[in-house]
């Protein structure tokens, strides 16, 4: 990870005006290096947002911004001329040779977005209206980029909810076992193994035409979403690395997964990890109160069968990654990888127990 003071070198290279203070990581993401930096303007203190790219993740981080361009840019012009714009979507601040982004001497790919104050990340539901305002926050994001023209944006991460090939990868980890950490994961590998026919649970519909490709978020953890501090109502939608074509229902599985539960996604407490059907309900009626009108019914009955599904999925992911020797997600602790995968799926295991009433309140 850069360090902290590397970021005035950094600072130089965006069209920023005042004099760089200091920066400070933030946030609590996995994947990105990201700082709060503070601009003395004028005797005014201002922030930015400075994040190093991760690329081993992103592989092609000039397309990655490419995306980022065409989707903020739209979204701006969706939001004309309400005077709040700038906290109601990201706003790139060009790099001095014009473009969204600048690559230092290590080839390193940096970017910059306007601080949006006021407002905050959260990284577990505190309430219905959370669940609530987030879920009609991403929904509000789908709706404003159903229009957006071509070209098709780029697939930033190929296959990536491609939950059978995640599923293959898998049992390539189990087969290879290149570390010796089969025996330390089991209970989960048998719980996966178990349930292989879920993965195909969206992407059959969807490649007989019932279920449509749209541009999705492909990452709507709560933490994505700023809330005011005020109102709490979801302000702006954030982390956009992942927006590419998708299924909107990728999108809304992830709030199931990440917004139902009272648990951190790494809690070792296993007996703290549920379903709670008020959340889930918060998530339906805010999701369709602006989603709901460019949803298929084809897509609506099936949004709890999503969040088990994605839920389902990152847990795949997690188990994937600690048997690999933690190379994709950042880590904290010796197994915290494992720790994250049986959080999953012991949500899996409520979601499942509740499933028929989370089917009736999908349709209303």
């Amino acid at each position: 990870m850069n360090k902290p003071r590397d970021l005035q070198a950094i600072s130089t290279q965006f069209q920023i005006l005042g004099e760089f203070l200091g920066a400070e990581p933030y946030g609590t993401g996995h994947i990105n290096d990201t700082y709060c930096a503070t601009y003395d303007q004028a005797g005014v203190t201002v922030r930015y947002i400075h994040q190093r790219i991760n690329r081993t993740v992103f592989q092609n981080p000039e397309s990655l911004m490419d995306n980022i361009r065409r989707v903020t840019d739209h979204l701006r012009q969706k939001l004309g001329d309400r005077p709040d714009r700038t906290r109601r979507a990201l706003t790139l601040v060009p790099a001095r040779d014009g473009r969204v982004f600048h690559r230092d001497p290590e080839g390193e790919y940096w970017r910059t977005y306007l601080f949006i104050e006021r407002a905050r990340t959260h990284d577990v539901v505190q309430s219905p209206k959370q669940a609530f305002e987030a879920a009609k926050a991403f929904g509000q994001f789908q709706r404003l980029l159903a229009d957006m023209p071509l070209p098709r944006l780029h697939e930033t991460i190929p296959h990536f909810h491609d939950t059978p090939a995640r599923m293959a990868a898998l049992e390539k980890a189990i087969e290879a076992d290149s570390l010796g950490r089969v025996s330390n994961a089991r209970p989960e590998i048998d719980f996966a193994l178990s349930r292989r026919s879920l993965t195909t649970a969206l992407l059959e519909p969807h490649r007989r035409g019932a279920i449509p490709e749209r541009i999705t978020h492909n990452d709507t953890k709560l933490n994505n979403v700023m809330l005011d501090d005020d109102s709490q109502e979801g302000v702006c939608v954030i982390d956009l690395d992942t927006v590419m074509p998708g299924l909107a229902l990728y999108d809304f599985g992830d709030l199931v997964r990440t917004a139902t539960s009272p648990a951190l996604e790494d809690e070792r407490d296993l007996s703290k990890v549920t379903m709670r059907l008020p959340m889930y309900e918060a998530l339906v009626q805010g999701y369709l109160s602006t989603a709901g009108d460019f949803l298929l019914d084809e897509e609506r009955c099936r949004l709890a069968t999503a969040g088990k599904l994605i839920t389902f999925e990152i847990g795949l992911r997690f188990l994937t990654d600690f048997l690999s020797g933690d190379v994709y997600f950042k880590i904290h602790r010796d197994g915290h990888n494992l720790d994250r995968c049986r959080t999953q799926f012991k949500l899996v295991e409520s979601i499942e127990q509740q499933e028929p009433q989370m089917e009736r309140l999908a349709v209303v």
